[in-house]
């Protein structure tokens, strides 16, 4: 996973739901900031995979047009194997297990 600019900050675009759920952070400055939120990230949410983390230069985003969010799987010779519509309505989580699943003959269980 690539840890990019956040979306909705507080100082910027605030998602009401964002505010619902007490995920207010203002847009980071530096890139020890963006490293903070990012670790907030994986623990809230368990996350086991590895993450990186954009530059500020936002290169990476640049790059997979990945804001506000999109899925990408990089295959082992690098090359992109899916490319998810972009998010938020785009953003199907279920359309990526599917295609994990037919690519690698997994099951619901996987």
């Amino acid at each position: 996973m690539v840890y990019i600019k956040e979306a909705h900050p507080e100082d910027e675009w605030q998602a009401s739901a964002n505010e619902k759920q007490g995920v207010v952070y203002k847009q980071p400055t530096t890139y020890r900031e963006r490293q903070n939120l990012a670790g907030l990230m994986i623990k809230q949410f368990d996350l086991e995979i590895p993450t990186i983390i954009d530059k500020m230069d936002n290169y990476v985003e640049a790059c997979y047009a990945a804001w506000p969010g999109r899925f990408y799987l990089i295959d082992s010779a690098g090359q992109i194997a899916f490319k998810g519509r972009p998010g938020p309505g785009g953003f199907q989580p279920t359309e990526f297990r599917n295609y994990l699943q037919k690519r690698y003959q997994l099951t619901d269980r996987d």
